[in-house]
């Protein structure tokens, strides 16, 4: 290789290796600032939230699971409730599941109730009911991951210890205008945002980027830029790509199924059959249906198949519920019932209200006052 061809190789090198190392730089004031831009905002416009300034790790963590792929305002009712009948994580350890599971009725996503006993229970054994502190050990216990680990550690603990949800890599996807696709970005964040953590302040932190996610760089609709925190320095918004930011990956096929639903009535009682244990809704309670849309005819002899014995009118209900890759299309028959075969648990509607947990794709079928 010739002198010059060597020497213009070397220095196209020494270039480029400067122009990103400058840019690593740029990134981490960027992100320096952070502290001093979203705290001051947190302090003023932060929501009054029952689990906002709270430092018992147990009631952060229920709150935190509990507000995985769910609203806040939805939450809050079922947080009061959770917390009244199962108070700290010894009464949860020692919970009956269905009882756990009916507190849970209506937030989805059960593996979430059924994770948080099983570590309940381990904390209880091998911690005499203390919850570790460090981020790693949190982890290490069932159905938390790297965000709950985050979350419980920073707020409870003052741990510097992110917790990156979709909020958070919405929020700095677009403050940074950073077009890695936001399924390998949260990590990436994760580790930066170590570095920047405010001595005496962790919990606060973690709590405004969550916060400025949530609500002014929210997932719908137009960001409220003007009400931004970080409105002076959002690169997205000074190039004009906010809507644009953060780039999503290929989401998973998402497929329609058509089911038929039985609300099958003997006397005051409905009749109840528990999920298998492994897949959708796994071991909750359902009302017995089929795959597929059956006509009127088809769903009497269905129940007579049952033992039944079907008489009376039959009443019709069309219903749609969608899941994360699946929605249901479902059409259900009320039936009244000669017979209760005993492969069914029959529940009153007393029953249905305090007893049996119920997932929401088959509650949709109760008349209002049963639900």
């Amino acid at each position: 290789m010739p002198v010059k061809e060597g020497f213009d190789g070397a220095r196209i090198f020494v270039v480029r290796y400067a122009a990103v190392m400058y840019m690593e730089f740029l990134r981490k004031a960027r992100l320096g600032k952070l502290p001093a831009l979203l705290l001051p905002w947190y302090d003023r416009c932060a929501r009054p939230l029952p689990w906002r300034g709270e430092r018992d790790p147990y009631r952060i963590w229920i709150s935190e699971t509990m507000l995985q792929q769910t609203r806040a305002e939805t939450v809050k009712g079922y947080y009061a409730r959770f917390l009244q009948a199962l108070p700290d994580v010894q009464a949860l350890a020692e919970a009956e599941e269905e009882r756990l599971l009916k507190l849970w009725e209506g937030l989805g996503y059960y593996s979430r109730a059924r994770n948080l006993q099983k570590a309940a229970r381990q904390i209880c054994r091998e911690r005499a009911g203390q919850f570790p502190q460090a981020c790693e050990e949190l982890k290490a216990l069932p159905g938390i991951g790297p965000y709950t680990a985050g979350a419980v550690a920073s707020i409870a603990f003052e741990q510097p210890a992110p917790a990156v949800d979709g909020n958070v890599v919405r929020l700095l996807s677009r403050y940074l205008c950073d077009e890695t696709p936001k399924d390998k970005l949260g990590e990436t964040l994760r580790r930066e945002l170590e570095e920047i953590y405010p001595p005496g302040r962790c919990g606060d932190f973690t709590q405004a980027l969550m916060e400025a996610g949530a609500t002014v760089c929210g997932p719908a609709g137009a960001p409220r830029c003007e009400d931004c925190p970080l409105k002076k320095d959002c690169l997205a918004r000074e190039n004009g790509r906010q809507k644009e930011l953060p780039v999503c990956g290929k989401k998973a096929a998402h497929r329609t199924e058509a089911r038929t639903v039985f609300l099958l009535r003997a006397g005051d009682a409905l009749a109840l059959r528990k999920r298998p244990g492994k897949g959708l809704l796994a071991g909750m309670w359902e009302f017995p249906n089929v795959a597929g849309n059956l006509e009127a005819s088809q769903a009497l002899e269905q129940a007579a198949r049952w033992g039944c014995g079907p008489w009376g009118e039959v009443a019709v209900r069309q219903e749609k519920h969608v899941f994360t890759h699946v929605t249901w299309e479902m059409t259900g028959y009320e039936i009244h019932c000669a017979q209760a075969p005993a492969e069914f648990v029959w529940a009153t509607q007393e029953e249905m209200k305090t007893r049996y947990s119920l997932p929401t794709a088959f509650r949709r079928f109760l008349p209002a006052n049963e639900k």
